[in-house]
Order: C-alpha cells, then sequence, then structure tokens
C-alpha cells in the first residue's frame, strides 16, 4: 500500500474511504439489515431494479439485432463494476459503494445509446432537456415502484451523491452552475431532490464514485476497441499507426507471441489496455492522495480536485483512443445510418405520445396530465425507459409495421 494508504486494521478500509456503519442514512428510514450493511443492500437493491434488468436490451453502440457478442448496457455496467471493485479494493476503499455506484451510473440511459438520448434531449429543449443521470435519480427516487412504503429504491445519500457526481461538483461555492451546466442549468430534478435531501453539489463525491467514474473510461476504451474490430469498423493497422500508446501494446504482443492468430490479438491487445489503465490509475491516485493529506470522507469532498485519475501519460492516451474511436466507429458509415433511424424513432414516439397520451399505457397517460410540459415529461419518462426493441415494436405498431434499422 502506498504512502498515505494505511487501512484500518478493523474494516480494511482507508481513514477516508467511505463507511457504511456512518452512513449518512436513507431518505425514509428503514430498520437495519441484520445480514448486510448499508452499501451492500443498496447494491443489491440496483441489481434487482426494472431499470437494471432493461439494461440488458439497451445499445452500448450497436443495435441489439447486429449481433449477440457485441455489448449492451448491462453487460458494459457488470464490467464496470467488476473495474470499480478492483481499483477500491487495491485503494482501500469500500467495495460494495464503488460497485454500486457503477451498476447505477447507467440506469437512466435511453433505448438505442446516445443517440436516443440526444434525440429525447432534443425533443425536451422547450422543457428542461432530457439527461441521463438525472433520470437515472429520478428512477431510483421515484419512478421505481416495487416497494409497499416508499417510491423508488430508498439508496443511501453516499450512493445518491455518487451516481449524481461521480464527474465531479455540479456547482461552485456560490452555487452557480459548473461549466458543464452553465448553459441550461442543473437539471431540476436534481435540484428539487438536493432540496429534500442533500447532495453537496458544490463538493466531490466519495472516492468510491470517482473509482466508478474513471471505471467507466477505462471500459468504454478497452470494450468498444474489442467490439469495433471484431465487427470490422476498424483495422488493427488503423489504430496501431494512430494511437502509439496501442501500438507499443501491440509491438509487445508481437513480440512475445508472433503469428498469434488475428481474435487472440484483439484479446490480448484489449485486456492489456485494462491492465495499464488500472495499474496506472492505482499509483497515480495514491499520490494524489498522499499529496492531498486528506485524513477523512471530508477532507476527500473539499479536496479541490478529483482524486481517482490517470497519470498525464495515461490521460493522454485515453484521449487518443477516444479521438481515434470516435472517427472510426462511433461516426463510422454502418454506425451513423442505423444511428440516424433510432433517432427518428425517438422523435416519432415523443411526438405520438404527446399528441395522444392514450397512446401510451393507461398508467403513463395518466400521468401526463393536461399541460404540454406534463405530456413532455410523461411522453420522456415512458421512452427513456424502454428497450431498443420494445422502442422499435412500439414504432411498427404506430407507424410501420415493417420499420427496422437497418
Amino acid at each position: 500500500m502506498g504512502a498515505g494508504m494505511a487501512a484500518d486494521p478493523g474494516n480494511g478500509r482507508a481513514p477516508y474511504a467511505a463507511d457504511p456503519a456512518r452512513s449518512l442514512g436513507r431518505l425514509h428510514s428503514e430498520p437495519r439489515s441484520p445480514t448486510r450493511d448499508d452499501f451492500q443492500r443498496d447494491r443489491d437493491r440496483i441489481i434487482h431494479s426494472t431499470a437494471f434488468r432493461r439494461l440488458a436490451h439497451k445499445t452500448q453502440v450497436f443495435v441489439y439485432h447486429e449481433g449477440d457478442h457485441f455489448r449492451s448496457r448491462l453487460t458494459h455496467t457488470i464490467e464496470v463494476a467488476q473495474l470499480a471493485r478492483a481499483l477500491a479494493k487495491a485503494l482501500a476503499l469500500d467495495e460494495e459503494l464503488a460497485e454500486a455506484v457503477a451498476l447505477g451510473h447507467d440506469l437512466g440511459h435511453t433505448p438505442f445509446g446516445h443517440t436516443g438520448e440526444d434525440a429525447l434531449d432534443a425533443c425536451m429543449a422547450s422543457h428542461g432537456g432530457f439527461d441521463h443521470n438525472s433520470h437515472g435519480l429520478r428512477l431510483v427516487t421515484e419512478l421505481e415502484r416495487r416497494y409497499a412504503d416508499f417510491d423508488g429504491l430508498n439508496l443511501t445519500q453516499e450512493t445518491l451523491e455518487g451516481l449524481v457526481k461521480h464527474n465531479g461538483p455540479l456547482i461552485d461555492a456560490a452555487g452557480r452552475p459548473l461549466e458543464r451546466w452553465r448553459a441550461r442549468g442543473v437539471p431540476a430534478a436534481i435540484l428539487a431532490y438536493d432540496r429534500l435531501q442533500s447532495l453537496g453539489l458544490a463538493e466531490y463525491a466519495s472516492l468510491e464514485a470517482q473509482a466508478a467514474a474513471i471505471a467507466d473510461d477505462i471500459a468504454y476504451d478497452a470494450h468498444d476497441i474489442d467490439d469495433g474490430l471484431r465487427a470490422e469498423l476498424f483495422e488493427i493497422a488503423a489504430i496501431r499507426a494512430a494511437v502509439p500508446f496501442v501500438a507499443g501494446l501491440l509491438d509487445e504482443i508481437d513480440r512475445l507471441h508472433p503469428g498469434l492468430e488475428r481474435p487472440r490479438v484483439i484479446h490480448e491487445l484489449t485486456r492489456r489496455v485494462i491492465t495499464r489503465f488500472i495499474e496506472d490509475v492505482i499509483a497515480e491516485s495514491e499520490a494524489r492522495i498522499a499529496e492531498a493529506r486528506v485524513a477523512n470522507l471530508k477532507d476527500v469532498q473539499q479536496a479541490g480536485r478529483t482524486l481517482i485519475g490517470f497519470s498525464p501519460a495515461i490521460a493522454a492516451a485515453d484521449r487518443e483512443i477516444k479521438t481515434f474511436l470516435f472517427a472510426n466507429m462511433y461516426r463510422h458509415p454502418q454506425v451513423t445510418q442505423v444511428r440516424a433511424r433510432a433517432e427518428a424513432v425517438v422523435r416519432a414516439l415523443f411526438s405520438a405520445y404527446v399528441a395522444d397520451p392514450a397512446a401510451m399505457p393507461p398508467d403513463w397517460a395518466a400521468k401526463a396530465g393536461a399541460t404540454a410540459s406534463a405530456r413532455a415529461h410523461a411522453a420522456a419518462d415512458y421512452i427513456a425507459g424502454m428497450t431498443d426493441r420494445f422502442a422499435l415494436n412500439e414504432y411498427r405498431r404506430l407507424f410501420d409495421p415493417t420499420a427496422n434499422l437497418r
């Protein structure tokens, strides 16, 4: 364990890790579980939620019918949770909280990946827009309706803060929105919940939530390289030429395993990307924590910077990989063609439900109310919960029985 990483011998956690025994609690009081701590219960509630199950049939980059072996939101989420837990273990943090935030970080995503979110955001432009983090908060605090005593999952304040702030604070000390939110302001749903139970919107999230955030970046890079190569959207030679970090890993594979067949090269590459990134985050984070002299969770929240992160060299590699993937995978003609059709599906469904809420199931139609804003929000919530397959089937039901995305 590096400098500043001494763990409490009683629980194995560093003194600045989140502690379930000292949790700030839940909005609705509940008896403690005799067999699980509070963060374990949060993780389990997320896993058993309807929104989590639906991730199995929501797009990561490809649409569901392009192949059974490409990643969905669910497989991506499981991979992020594994990486977050590995980081938490190495850094003597609370593994269950890191896992809970990772498992819940994508609950608010729409069908059809970022295309669906962009389309729904445009549809909601005159009603505050659509943001998947804000919608994810609403899912776990309001829209999931499984328990007799409360709406939502009644997660701990620490898990909710992690879901909202894993990418950093939303406002400054004076309450002004930070850069990402400056143009439109912090989503109203986040501000409304913050008035019920403080989310510390001007403070940094726990190290566990920060670990989940960087695990998301690592999973995207490694596994989109894997999916892109296996789908033949780009070739090994292209990414070797464009990304020096990847070229170095491929040179290592060629040296250790000359003549290795392509599928094994791809796997060896992706696992090396993960390993190098994880090892770098551990070393860099230990150094940042020691430099910041954090002694407790409050020090983490008020550190003034993210403490879990890449070194400058690996941060540059991360940017190069993302730049390459954006140009060669996310903007590949095969992908953009499907994205355009998926966007049209979302826009058409939104217009149909706003014009006639009765086109939705009765419980959703009842939420639409009489105002344009109420109808828009009901339509957006209903669409956001759809899987890719269900959204396309709804489009077929309402518009074109033969419609497809290819």
